[in-house]
């Protein structure tokens, strides 16, 4: 198959151009109102008709206003709106970013595949949609078939999804990642799973804060100054090309042992420069990334950052270390943590069991006073409500369970009594509604 039958650009599905339903609602609505106002008058018997007609109306407004008010207090708390930045996300049922290694053409370019994923769970009524980790560098790349915005030529490719992600009512975001000594390992579509890709297999030397190998991989290569300050301008360049394919959300990726965490976390930084030794050296790369991505992308849109909140191993990064840069954050412009742990240690040991990284969003949101995203085999409607309820979260993110269920949302919304008028049911679907 040649490269040309494989781009987006032959699988174009969007088809017709979709009305704004609210606005052809309005506007038959005004239609009305002239039409009925069509009429002769003037006759003074009839201005009492018209009087009691508006005070008709008023009453009936009245009421139509306290029952809007009552559902919307009695709306579960999955199914508020969240504001970021002035942008609304329609609910507080995110889909994280998750790798699918599905780039095979090894250009860093979204495929048909990508979009049918990313917008079926649109459709599936997701508030956001983060779309997985995407490079900043060919040599960031988690394995060689992940997706990248290191180039202008990936615009035009992530354009058609993200138009899909909002035509089907949901906020698209991407999320950037450099893997640092993470990099070139293998995925179900080249083989060399848990290992480094071979040179001659498509794989490439790795770059790290400090030549420290992760688990078995190959050892990297310590990163220069010059070179760090190189990846910074990578990170602000490629997500002006996310503002280009029209993401309305950027996340930083700086969690489970990628780069950014490899700076963080005192197990693998061992720098004696400005960007080691204690936590302000070891978080100033990060910082830098925000900085710079804050300054290339507008005012409105929301900048996330994803971080590990412990690595589950002694002398490594942990909550404390969590809180106190989460606070820094803040103060630099970020609008959400996206709360996650562990990814630094290979073969540690986690206690995984439902919410179980719950707590740490908590700390997070309670002590830094910054809205959290919480995850963590959170696959239950009520489960998923009673995080929100216990302020244990701002918004949580359905992950596995999503990828078994694209229409997790609607199910939730069955689940906890919404009214199907409420729930975010595409027009389209609403007749097959639960």
């Amino acid at each position: 198959m040649s490269d040309d039958e494989t781009t987006h650009g032959n699988f174009d599905f969007r088809g017709f151009d979709v009305p704004e339903l609210e606005a052809v609602t309005l506007a038959a609505a005004a239609d009305g109102g002239k039409s009925a106002g069509s009429g002769k008058s003037g006759k003074s018997g009839k201005s009492g008709k018209s009087s009691k007609h508006k005070s008709d109306q008023d009453k009936k407004g009245t009421t139509v206003a306290k029952e809007e008010k009552k559902a919307k207090k009695n709306r579960p708390g999955l199914f508020t709106p969240m504001e970021l930045r002035g942008l609304t996300v329609r609910n507080r049922i995110w889909l994280p970013p998750m790798c699918t290694y599905s780039a095979y053409a090894r250009d860093g370019k979204p495929t048909p595949f990508h979009y049918q994923h990313y917008v079926s769970r649109a459709f599936g009524g997701f508030g956001l949609i983060i779309a997985e980790a995407t490079a900043v560098a060919p040599e960031g790349r988690i394995s060689p078939c992940d997706l990248g915005l290191w180039e202008d030529g990936q615009i035009d490719a992530w354009r058609w999804i993200v138009d899909g992600i909002r035509e089907a009512g949901a906020v698209p975001a991407v999320q950037l990642n450099h893997a640092g000594r993470k990099a070139s390992t293998g995925c179900f579509a080249v083989g060399y799973e848990n290992q480094s890709v071979p040179v001659e297999a498509g794989g490439w030397p790795t770059v790290a804060p400090s030549e420290i190998a992760f688990g078995g991989l190959d050892m990297p290569r310590a990163l220069s100054v010059d070179e760090i300050h190189g990846i910074v301008r990578a990170f602000a360049a490629a997500a002006g090309r996310a503002v280009a394919a029209g993401f309305q959300a950027i996340e930083i990726h700086a969690a489970h042992g990628y780069l950014i965490s490899q700076f963080l976390d005192p197990l693998s930084n061992e720098r004696d420069d400005e960007y080691g030794g204690d936590l302000n050296g070891r978080a100033r790369f990060l910082l830098e990334i925000v900085d710079a991505v804050r300054g290339v992308v507008p005012d409105t849109l929301p900048v996330l950052v994803r971080i590990s909140a412990t690595d589950w191993a002694a002398g490594g990064w942990d909550l404390d270390q969590t809180i106190l840069v989460s606070k820094m954050l803040k103060e630099h412009g970020v609008d959400l943590v996206d709360v996650s742990t562990g990814g630094i240690v290979a073969g540690v040991s986690i206690p995984v069991k439902p919410n179980y990284q719950v707590p740490f969003a908590e700390q997070v949101r309670a002590k830094a006073d910054v809205p959290v995203t919480a995850v963590g085999l959170i696959t239950k409607p009520k489960q998923a409500e009673k995080i929100l309820i216990h302020g244990e979260a701002d918004a949580v993110e359905i992950g596995r369970a999503a990828l078994r269920d694209p229409n997790w949302p609607l199910r939730a919304a069955h689940k906890l009594g919404v009214p199907v008028a409420e729930a975010p049911y595409a027009p389209q679907y609403v007749r097959g509604a639960y």
